[in-house]
């Protein structure tokens, strides 16, 4: 393997809180999106890639932690603004902000043709567990392996408003407030007292269409309008993967697996992430370090 790269990383302080973030951020473009995005070593390296994927409401600085672990064991980094996040930008203003989740995947696969990348490991958490369970469902030739959190997040569309236990709705509860204009008003003018990621002005057109969207509240983009569909099949993950429930995220209580299993064909392993909530990268980073490492090891073995 080769020599570790160890990319810069930057110490911010806020008033007396120091915290890391992820530095020099690059931009390239697909066809549709200008993706921001750090990547911890150069683009002609011929180190293994993992992308990883942060969710909402948060930034690639929940990985600051996870990635000079792994750049320790001489993996290349790249880690995007999802879109609407940070300083990923649209090219087009006539292009619907669309947050759904065949969006999500596809923007993974792009990213990848844009830095001429083959094959990577795909790794996330909440919104970003969608978009790589999508991107490892539709695109298996590109995944040497997933970790995701909460295992399988892909939705058919049929069953959004299925009849669902009290307990389970009530700690869902954001979804239904986000389905509100008064939801959307209130989320524009906290922008101004909130941290950078959240500044930018497609950020409340996303952060609520995903919502929206997963609950048939909004259509989605006709541009993904086949990968919807096949979505809505429910595909099975083919590729290694390496799944986590943390034990401390209500919006999903943690389980042994075995009830998502059937999402699942090729092999797979299950873990409880003990006293974590739902972001996992930034409170148990070495945990999840060690699931990226394991899943490359699981792809390994049944190569």
């Amino acid at each position: 393997m080769p020599a570790p790269y160890r990319a810069p990383a930057t110490l911010l302080w806020r008033g007396a809180l120091a915290f890391h973030t992820l530095t020099p951020i690059r931009f390239v473009n697909t066809s549709t999106l200008s993706i921001a995005y750090y990547d911890s070593a150069p683009r002609d390296s011929a180190a293994p890639v993992a992308i990883l994927v942060h969710g909402f409401p948060y930034s690639i600085d929940t990985y600051v932690d996870v990635v000079p672990k792994l750049s320790a064991k001489g993996y290349r980094l790249i880690v995007p603004y999802l879109r609407g996040h940070g300083t990923t930008s649209f090219l087009s203003p006539s292009t619907p902000r669309s947050a759904e989740q065949a969006a999500l995947g596809k923007d993974i696969v792009d990213l990848m043709d844009a830095l001429s990348t083959d094959k990577a490991i795909f790794a996330g958490f909440d919104w970003g567990s969608v978009a790589v369970n999508v991107a490892a469902a539709l695109g298996p030739d590109r995944c040497t392996g997933m970790v995701a959190a909460n295992s399988c997040l892909i939705q058919n569309r049929q069953t959004a408003w299925a009849t669902a236990p009290s307990p389970s709705l009530a700690t869902r509860w954001f979804l239904y407030v986000l389905l509100t204009p008064q939801a959307y008003s209130a989320l524009a003018m906290e922008l101004d007292a909130a941290v950078p990621a959240f500044r930018y002005p497609d950020y409340v057109d996303i952060a609520t269409n995903f919502y929206k969207n997963r609950l048939l509240y909004a259509p989605g983009d006709p541009a993904y309008a086949e990968l919807a569909g096949d979505l809505d099949l429910l595909p099975v993950i083919r590729v290694p993967s390496v799944t986590l429930d943390p034990d401390q995220a209500p919006v999903f209580p943690a389980t042994n697996g075995s009830s998502t299993a059937q999402h699942f064909s090729g092999p797979r392993v299950h873990h409880i992430v003990q006293g974590c909530g739902e972001n996992i990268p930034l409170q148990s980073p070495q945990v999840f370090a060690e699931a990226v490492l394991e899943v490359a090891a699981l792809g390994r073995r049944h190569n």
